[in-house]
């Protein structure tokens, strides 16, 4: 059984392992030279016998015809014994020209030569010789003599009156032949051979400067790389853009094209026009980082953090990451606004505990009536004021708002009024909290520290949904605004107030809430008479097709 195991673990072991892209080359070289080698070889002796044998045959028939033409084998057939004149004649041209055998007989094919002195005077074999004797062609043929196969060259001998005497044969061994094809293949597989060495050597060299390039790693490991970069980038929220020393883009994930506002493929293409190219080609230059570099571009402000990239040459590179700082900025107005929110309902809570601690002071020291009078002085106010909120004011999102601000303003002393014409139904979905926070929430604490410290500070809150849009306005009694700081109210950093902490951000953030909803924001105002701040939200949601 843990035998069994063992093998089924080993046999895992062994479909997991991938194979080495080295090892993978150095294969496929092997195979493709080995495979290259068999056809080559075979194509090069099909291709080497044909032409030996063709050269051969044509060599043959040159000399049977030089022979068939030489006056001296002419006149010897007029003699007695033709075979003494040809045969020293026959063999001297055989030795000259390489050839196996140069055979001459008569049209009754009785040699009259031969390398075989024995063979003379008997019949020559073959069975080839009807064209040249009955035909009177030159030809090239393939037999079966006495010396074995052979090829030979066939010419016919004529006499001084065209008449066909004899016959001319000259041939050579096909064996001779085999044997020279079989050396210049064996010529051909040895340079293969050593072609094929220096290939795989070559494969060897290439494999090692393959994984140098690719630091050691192996394609799967390239690829499973690839994918969790792909993964990576397109899953942070940040924008990422990398280009090359020439200022092309090299990669640019989906955050950083929807932050830009850039379709299609970028990929080649120069940066320049598409994002904010002067802290790259600066990277590029010094090569120095450069960190939280606050750019506009469009209607965002981006945040950039520039990253330049080395290899043994230089500067290869550089990787950029950026995020919108208005995305950023909305965040913490929203998170500051909550956190104001809470501080209203403290300030509440702080305002009715104080009350508390009145009654109680003076149940303790027996002032009933006076108390008395104190708990139905409050209760009026409140049941007016909730009337209004809980009656008119069906949100509860306008109505926790506006519960807040009314603690806050007991608690500074400012008298703040709901108009009882205020009517106002549950707001669409789209109408978030966060943008309601930081609309009223920014526009009543405006109006607050406008009234605050003047006599009879009042601040009124007005909302109604008739028609097609929301409408709040707040109206303050305090010393108004300037006609020429209108203009520059909604300007982000922009205060006419004196102070340590950072201002001028309230309004902008309002207005910036505002416009999100694809609502308008007004603003009237008489100086020492009060301001009224008008916000129009339609009901609508507007989208985008």
């Amino acid at each position: 059984m843990c035998d069994s195991i063992k093998f089924n673990q080993e046999v895992c072991c062994l479909k997991n392992k991938k194979i080495s892209l080295q090892i993978k080359i150095f294969g496929l070289v092997l195979l493709l030279g080995l495979l290259l080698i068999l056809l080559l070889s075979a194509f090069f002796s099909y291709m080497e016998s044909k032409q030996i044998e063709e050269n051969r045959g044509r060599l043959a028939l040159e000399i049977s015809k030089t022979v068939s033409f030489i006056p001296s084998i002419i006149a010897a057939f007029q003699t007695s014994d033709p075979s003494k004149s040809i045969q020293p004649l026959a063999e001297k041209i055989r030795i000259e020209t390489g050839a196996e055998f140069v055979v001459i007989g008569n049209k009754e094919g009785t040699r009259f030569s031969h390398p075989l002195p024995s063979m003379i005077g008997k019949k020559m074999k073959g069975g080839d010789n009807e064209r040249a004797i009955k035909k009177g062609e030159y030809y090239v043929s393939k037999a079966m003599g006495s010396l074995g196969p052979s090829i030979r060259g066939k010419s016919p001998i004529f006499d001084q009156k065209g008449e066909v005497i004899g016959i001319v044969s000259v041939g050579f061994l096909l064996e001779d032949v085999h044997q020279q094809i079989i050396n210049n293949t064996t010529k051909v597989i040895l340079v293969s051979l050593v072609a094929f060495l220096i290939s795989l050597f070559g494969s060897i060299l290439l494999g090692r400067n393959i994984r140098k390039d690719t630091m050691g790693l192996e394609p799967f490991e390239i690829a499973a790389l690839y994918k969790e970069k792909n993964a990576v980038l397109h899953g942070v929220k940040e924008g990422i853009l990398a280009v090359d020393k020439e200022g092309y883009i090299t990669m640019m994930n989906q955050p950083a094209k929807r932050l830009l506002q850039i379709k299609g493929s970028v990929r080649h293409l120069k940066v320049d026009g598409l994002f904010p190219s002067d802290y790259l080609y600066e990277v590029l230059k010094s090569g120095n980082p450069q960190v939280d570099k606050e750019m506009t571009w469009k209607d965002k402000t981006v945040i950039v953090n520039c990253t330049p990239l080395f290899e043994e040459s230089g500067i290869s590179g550089v990787v950029a990451s950026f995020r919108d700082k208005t995305e950023i900025g909305h965040m913490l107005n929203t998170l500051s606004e909550v956190n104001r929110y809470s501080e209203d309902l403290r300030a509440q809570t702080h305002e009715y505990t104080n009350k508390l601690y009145v009654l109680l002071g003076l149940l303790q020291l027996g002032e009933t009536e006076q108390a008395i009078d104190m708990i139905q002085s409050e209760t009026r106010g409140l049941q007016f004021q909730n009337s209004i909120v809980f009656n008119h004011i069906e949100d509860t999102k306008v109505q926790a708002i506006l519960l807040g601000k009314l603690g806050k303003a007991s608690e500074k002393k400012i008298k703040f009024e709901i108009v009882s014409d205020s009517f106002l139904k549950k707001l669409p979905s789209h109408f978030k909290l966060s943008n309601l926070i930081v609309i009223l929430g920014n526009l009543i604490d405006n109006a607050f520290e406008a009234v605050y410290g003047f006599d009879a500070p009042t601040v009124r809150f007005f909302a109604t949904d008739i028609g097609s849009d929301i409408i709040f306005e707040i109206s303050d009694n305090g010393k108004g605004i300037r006609d020429k700081e209108i203009p520059l109210l909604f300007a982000r950093g922009f205060t006419s107030k004196n102070g340590v902490e950072p201002r001028g951000f309230g309004l902008s953030n309002a207005e910036d809430a505002v416009i999100e909803m694809n609502g308008m924001i007004e603003v009237q105002s008489t100086p020492e008479s009060g301001t009224v701040f008008t916000v129009y939200l339609p009901k609508e949601c507007e989208r985008s097709e």
